[in-house]
């Protein structure tokens, strides 16, 4: 069963969307049920990624500055130009203004570790990046939201929640990765949640975008028309962030496996943790959290797509 689904990983993944979404549409009253799921469905999935990198190699991945500089590089200087482009085909509403770059200038810390793995890209580095890409996206988000939308829009944030998300999203199941992996040659339990978590990547993504896409497709449902402004906004987003990464890539003249995990740190964005902040802005500009859902279930499709498109685009 494990075996056949890692062979069919993408179908499983597609199905577990449209499973999701299915049960979001049909049973709108589930959704506050899902929503419940999505933090513990993510930290578990997190967990399960980082047990599997090993916490050898994370010291060494910090001291590779020449990876530090190209995500640096990518996630804070190519992609808010790029994002400042995009986001004037918004401009006019504050709403979706404000929902478009909380999500998109801000680099994702989480899922972009497991489509990095499944791509076949250096998760190991990703892993060790991680805080320094959450605290880096902390300092700088209150000086890109001032400079592409005024000063306004950065007083109606509360920025507290990044902090909680960081320790929730990051810190516990990295901690509890590497509690488990010290543990794991003197202890069988610790063994047997190794082989378990390993074995069950597949399934636990599935899931993960089915509880995901089930506790918010109502919610896009109930704007759609409004939202569809900002939807080939996201596309193009996925068009043209993972070519910026191959570029920044060849400058810094990265292998395969460092040139993927590249790509993927600048194509995906921290939807999850910045949700709560769009969720926290005024009546005015409500609309905004709506805006952040959409780039998500955009993202997890385009994701599927680049899983397999990143290998081939980057080979040699």
């Amino acid at each position: 069963m494990i075996a056949w689904a890692n062979r069919w990983q993408i179908p499983l993944y597609l199905a577990g969307m449209l499973v999701g979404g299915a049960i979001g549409l049909v049973v709108p009253g589930s959704a506050p049920a899902l929503e419940t799921l999505v933090t513990p469905a993510l930290i578990l999935l997190l967990f399960a990624t980082f047990l599997a990198v090993p916490f050898a190699e994370l010291g060494r991945a910090l001291r590779d500055l020449r990876f530090l500089a190209a995500v640096l590089v990518l996630n804070f200087v190519s992609v808010p130009l790029l994002v400042f482009g995009l986001s004037r085909f918004v401009a006019h509403d504050r709403a979706l203004l404000a929902g478009v770059l909380l999500v998109l200038l801000t680099p994702c810390i989480d899922y972009v570790v497991v489509f990095t793995r499944l791509a076949g890209g250096s998760a190991s580095r990703l892993l060790a990046v991680s805080p320094v890409l959450m605290l880096t996206q902390f300092a700088l988000l209150p000086v890109f939201l001032s400079a592409i939308a005024g000063p306004d829009l950065l007083d109606a944030i509360d920025l507290a929640p990044f902090l909680g998300a960081f320790l929730l999203f990051i810190v516990l199941p990295l901690g509890l990765a590497a509690l488990t992996q010290a543990s794991a040659r003197r202890v069988r339990a610790a063994r047997a949640v190794q082989r378990t978590m390993d074995a069950g990547m597949a399934p636990l993504l599935a899931l993960t975008l089915a509880v995901i896409v089930g506790a918010q497709i109502d919610v896009v449902r109930a704007h759609a028309t409004e939202l569809l402004a900002v939807v080939p906004i996201y596309v193009a987003f996925l068009v043209i962030a993972p070519v910026l990464g191959v570029l920044v890539a060849r400058v810094f003249h990265q292998d395969v496996a460092t040139a993927r995990a590249t790509v993927f740190s600048g194509s995906t964005r921290n939807s999850l943790v910045v949700l709560p902040l769009a969720l926290a802005l005024p009546e005015s500009l409500a609309l905004a959290s709506a805006t952040v859902v959409t780039q998500t279930l955009v993202e997890l499709v385009g994701m599927l797509v680049l899983v397999n498109v990143v290998p081939r685009l980057v080979n040699r």
